[in-house]
């Protein structure tokens, strides 16, 4: 065992239990609490237990020790259909389950919050809902008997209302109902359980959000204190172990979609252990620290459930949206947009790739992989996925079956044994969860992009659409993680199996650029 994981493990669990993995087969659970953190913007890479060299990420690696892992995880571009895939179970290339609006609808043009049940009302009136008998996340944990919490950045990311909170099956809710709101962390007003409540001491109606591309001027923009007092991820962590107190004795869901790390930057203060460290800027620091408030709330949380007896009857889900995207740009320094430094030029992901190495990624956010968040190469897409529950999750296991966020829905079904009445897009994956058995052969999951919709198969065989030539690409991601070696023009009759299974999985919002024919 190496010394990160062992620090992890002193600092998440008592002193008596060991740190020993234990792949056995983990007890069935009887509604266990569930707990999920859901990280935003953030790279497999910034993880000390994938390879974080600046920083360490104690809490978050001792999940990783001590519960099941999966390292072949999938999310979503982008951070609004990765949610709206997470809460309904459907894959972010159809267009009739969710509609995303635009965000900066709740921020006035006046201080008049009594405009804001007009916008609702209109977002309302236009919204896409799932059909008769068909559930949202939080519903088929209410149809179990679960009492369910959403604390954070609320629902799609983008704007949502309070009439959706409560209809997709919310009991208690707390946060921000506007994605670009929550861009700052310091919002005048948030929105609790149906309720507008006002946070004394912030006054910014773009609740603080900085300025990117480090400059003089963005540093001292950035620590100016005025109208920024009350930071919303500490209000959202009082919240959150409010909540776990006042239903300690029912079973609970708690949905945590966190602001962390999703920039600009912005954060209290530096963290001790990046203060000092030579080779990162002030902003990098900065940066290193979001990072590290979020692995101290996870090991608030878990302290927490420790407190009051919960930590033998609870699971820790902790994920991220998307893949890795970089908040803290600078001149020759990981610059935005991404530029190969090596070069000059600007990675256009097809000749030219991003990396870590070529883009000045001092952190190596992406973990190696190429791309970005808004990217279909991995590094938009691939996502940390850890399962944690003392004696109810298999410890120290490294999965390797294909699961995708759109098949959490269906997993929690299963383990709470409630009938979905509607077929989803995803698939259980209780089975290779709790007993390591293999996912069904043939696997595949689909996802969209900026650049077009790609398809992975089980096998490792991924086929990626480029919008911008009209062209697919093929690599083999089990020999070829890093996505350098296309060998489409190899193996021609797989690029057409892949491409009529993308064709058919998103045929309704995918004919702005394929051309079937070719």
């Amino acid at each position: 065992m190496n010394e990160k994981l062992s620090l992890s493990c002193i600092a998440i669990l008592s002193a008596t239990t060991s740190c020993v993995a234990n792949k056995e087969q983990a007890r069935q659970p009887e509604k266990p609490n569930i707990i999920y953190i859901y990280a935003d913007d953030m790279g497999k890479g910034m993880l000390s237990a994938y390879g974080q060299r600046h920083f360490t990420t104690p809490n978050i690696d001792a999940l990783v020790a001590r519960g099941t892992s999966f390292e072949n995880a999938y999310g979503c571009m982008l951070s609004a259909p990765a949610r709206a895939s997470l809460l309904t179970g459907y894959h972010d290339c159809r267009s009739d389950k969710w509609l995303i609006t635009g965000g900066g609808k709740f921020i006035p043009p006046t201080d008049n919050l009594s405009l804001i049940p007009a916008i609702e009302k209109e977002m309302d009136d236009h919204d896409i809902v799932l059909g008769e008998g068909d559930y949202y996340l939080p519903q088929v944990f209410r149809q179990a008997g679960y009492v369910t919490a959403e604390i954070g950045k609320l629902e799609w990311g983008f704007t949502a209302t309070r009439k959706q909170m409560k209809e997709h099956g919310w009991d208690y809710y707390y946060g921000y109902l506007d994605h670009v709101r929550c861009h700052g962390f310091y919002p005048p007003f948030l929105f609790d359980n149906g309720e507008i409540v006002t946070i004394d001491g912030n006054t910014r109606k773009d609740c603080g959000k900085s300025i990117e591309q480090e400059t003089e001027e963005t540093y001292r923009e950035r620590w100016d204190r005025n109208g920024k007092v009350v930071y919303s991820q500490d209000l959202f962590l009082d919240k959150i172990l409010s909540f776990i107190r006042e239903n300690k004795d029912k079973p609970f869901f708690l949905f945590h979609p966190t602001q962390l790390p999703h920039g600009p930057v912005a954060i209290p203060a530096v963290h001790p252990e990046v203060a000092n460290d030579p080779e990162l800027t002030p902003i990098e620091k900065e940066y290193a620290s979001m990072i590290k408030l979020l692995d101290d709330h996870v090991g608030a949380i878990m302290n927490e459930l420790r407190r009051l007896g919960l930590e033998k009857n609870t699971i820790i889900v902790f994920a991220a949206d998307n893949g890795h995207e970089i908040y803290y740009s600078q001149k020759g320094r990981c610059e935005k947009p991404y530029k190969n430094l090596q070069t000059g030029e600007l990675f256009d992901d097809y000749t030219d790739k991003y990396y870590s190495d070529l883009a000045g990624d001092v952190f190596n956010g992406n973990a190696g992989m190429a791309g970005l968040k808004r990217s279909n190469l991995d590094g938009g897409v691939h996502i940390p996925l850890i399962f944690y529950g003392e004696g109810l999750i298999p410890a120290g296991v490294k999965n390797k079956e294909l699961v995708s966020n759109y098949d959490f829905l269906s997993t929690m079904a299963e383990l709470l044994q409630v009938s979905l009445p509607v077929r989803k897009d995803g698939i259980s994956f209780l089975p290779a969860l709790m007993k390591g058995e293999k996912m069904p052969d043939g696997r595949y999951i689909v996802f969209g992009s900026n650049y077009g919709p790609a398809i992975l198969m089980d096998d490792g065989w991924k086929l990626r659409y480029y919008k911008a030539k009209d062209i697919f690409e093929l690599y083999n991601l089990k020999d070829d993680p890093q996505e350098r070696h296309d060998v489409s023009a190899q193996h021609p009759e797989k690029v057409e199996t892949l491409k009529n299974i993308l064709l058919k999985e998103c045929e309704e919002n995918i004919d702005n650029g394929i051309n079937r024919a070719g």
